[in-house]
């Protein structure tokens, strides 16, 4: 029997990047919808539902993305809320990479060293990735700062995690270099989640900085998040930190959406969401 993936993504035009992650994670046909929100999805839910025999309902399953994460979400509820016993199938959000992409950076810098107890700052955090991954240094026992531009969309994100997560994190603004630079001065983990191709501190802001160990960051485009590292950089030791670029964590970041997809198609009640994606990242880094 064929495994169907049904995309359904909350932009205009299903993302093309989790389309080629689908087929490569075991999907033998993968069918995209665009645009969808909470109101439009009853439909699409009961074909997928309604239609193979409960001994086949696994080889059906939901992979929820799109740029905004907040919609995903909102989607993912959905969804699940069409859902009842006997008549469901695996369900796997990750809006713009938010869970896979921090999943990875953050199990790579776990599986370096213990996060308990040290202070983490996400730098421009306040975006889909920049959120997931504040979470899960949290979920780690680290104690998490998050930045943005201003507080009052900071302490939003914040507020939104807690009420997600239940876990604390401390917004921070922070408007420009300088300001972020300052927001690190105490740190001993730095994880850059900006917008693609933005500096967000330069290389004399951690490099002789004696608490901080770990970077990670997230930006793949040139100028990259964080001055005086490399894209490609995979755990190496820079001015005494260990540092991972985006090219260094994204084989994991990878592997790890081609084995949920594939999980999917395992089950038919599963439901692939932060905390899970996470456990599995750290058994695969």
């Amino acid at each position: 029997m064929k495994k169907l993936l049904f995309q359904f993504d909350t932009d205009p035009h299903p993302s093309v990047f989790d389309t080629v992650v689908a087929y490569d994670g075991g999907a033998d046909h993968v069918t995209g919808f665009g645009g969808l929100t909470p109101d439009t999805i009853s439909g699409l839910v009961e074909g997928a539902i309604f239609t193979r025999p409960p001994k086949d309902k696994k080889n059906t399953a939901i992979f929820i993305g799109g740029s905004d994460m907040i919609a995903g979400q909102d989607l993912l509820k959905a969804v699940q809320s069409k859902f009842f016993p006997g008549f469901q199938v695996s369900v796997m959000l990750d809006s713009n990479g938010c869970n896979t992409t921090s999943a990875a950076a953050v199990a790579k810098l776990a599986a370096g060293s213990p996060l308990a107890g040290k202070k983490a700052v996400v730098l421009a955090g306040t975006g889909p990735v920049g959120q997931r991954a504040a979470v899960m240094l949290s979920l780690e026992g680290a104690e998490v700062s998050l930045t943005g531009r201003k507080m009052d969309k900071a302490a939003a994100a914040c507020r939104s995690m807690k009420a997600r997560f239940g876990v604390d994190i401390v917004p921070v603004e922070a408007a420009d270099t300088e300001a972020r630079g300052r927001a690190i001065e105490k740190a001993n983990i730095v994880f850059a989640a900006g917008a693609a191709g933005i500096e967000l501190i330069g290389a004399e802001h951690w490099q002789d900085n004696p608490h901080i160990e770990l970077i990670a960051d997230a930006n793949a485009t040139q100028p990259i998040g964080i001055g005086g590292i490399d894209v490609f950089d995979k755990g190496v030791e820079r001015h005494g930190k260990i540092v991972w670029g985006a090219l260094g964590f994204g084989p994991l970041k990878l592997e790890l959406h081609r084995a949920c997809i594939a999980k999917l198609f395992t089950d038919n009640k599963l439901v692939f969401d932060a905390e899970n994606i996470f456990e599995l990242a750290k058994q695969m880094a």
